[in-house]
């Protein structure tokens, strides 16, 4: 039987996670969007053969014929109807953060703890992504010895009037710190968080730099630039004790012409992770119709771990010192 899919949330993210389900996951049925703007939800709606259309998430989520759900609203919305999702026994695949508060991701931990089964996949695609896969995979097969280090960089073209270095630490970085944890295998141990005193315009946020150290004693470096204005670029290395594995963004063409050869940067991360995205939600029709969570997908307790390290992150940037990143103890329910 195809698994009903509704998708909250009908924004960029929701809209391209509709097309998604309807287009490329077979045995899955896209059931219904929902959105605080019925005009918004219609839309998407209509433009990917859902089959109705809501405004309210939580009569969405206890719907009868819906089997699944896929959060895509906004990030301070995520636990709350994570939390109703867990209450009705739906699987749900939550876009990142699960929460901006640990407090929040520490409920859902704990309803679906007291639940006795994992419902919960949180959005970290890149776990995905063909490119941190095979870095992982030269890890894990030791061609390279240890890992000794690994460098990330993120930049976007711009940034919306009034963000901050804060909100790249939350908003932006929690891929980095989820991917970097995935690769290497482990947690955090500390973070320390910088930025430049000069950037390019007084309008323009400065990049934030940030070094953390994990619990095996590798440095892991951030960047993020989100306003680098070039393209949409994201970047990364593994340093290991006899070799280095890095990856490229996928380039289809180069346009030779006047007198120079150009590769183009998108504009923002949907090309460069698309198939990423396709594959995770596949895996996640995989987790509903069996109950078992992917190997690489992320659970409830990967969503708090990367919203520790934000969190943490943000107090390095604000007190200028190193700050320690403290995991709780983690239940059985995630030990695999």
């Amino acid at each position: 039987m195809s698994s009903r899919i509704a998708v909250i949330g009908a924004g960029i993210m929701g809209a391209d996670h509709a097309r998604i389900i309807a287009e490329d996951l077979p045995g899955a049925t896209l059931q219904v969007v929902c959105d605080a703007s019925a005009e918004r939800a219609r839309a998407v709606a209509e433009a990917h053969g859902a089959h109705d259309v809501a405004t309210d998430p939580d009569a969405a989520i206890r719907r009868r014929d819906v089997d699944a759900v896929l959060i895509a609203s906004p990030d301070q919305t995520h636990a709350a109807l994570t939390l109703a999702c867990i209450e009705t026994g739906k699987p749900v695949l939550c876009e990142k953060p699960l929460s901006p508060d640990s407090r929040e991701c520490l409920a859902v931990i704990d309803a679906e703890t007291a639940r006795g089964r994992q419902l919960v996949q949180v959005g970290f695609m890149r776990r995905f992504d063909p490119s941190y896969r095979e870095m992982r995979a030269a890890l894990t097969g030791n061609t390279l010895g240890a890992a000794l280090m690994m460098h990330n960089f993120h930049r976007n073209v711009d940034a919306p009037a009034g963000f901050t270095g804060a909100m790249a630490i939350t908003n932006s970085a929690p891929h980095e710190f989820d991917i970097a944890r995935f690769v290497l295998g482990t947690d955090y141990r500390t973070v320390t968080a910088f930025q430049p005193a000069v950037t390019a315009t007084s309008e323009r946020v400065a990049p934030v730099f940030m070094v953390l150290e994990t619990t095996g004693g590798q440095p892991v470096s951030i960047e993020i630039n989100n306003t680098a204005t070039y393209g949409y670029d994201v970047r990364g290395e593994l340093v290991c004790a006899t070799g280095t594995v890095s990856f490229n963004a996928p380039v289809h063409t180069r346009v030779n012409a006047e007198l120079q050869s150009v590769e183009r940067y998108p504009a923002d991360w949907r090309p460069r992770f698309a198939e990423a995205y396709r594959l995770q939600n596949r895996a996640f029709v995989k987790f509903v119709e069996t109950g078992i969570l992917a190997d690489a997908a992320a659970s409830a307790w990967d969503g708090l771990a990367a919203t520790l390290a934000a969190e943490a992150g943000v107090r390095a940037l604000t007190g200028g010192s190193r700050v320690a990143v403290t995991m709780p103890e983690r239940p059985p329910l995630y030990r695999r």
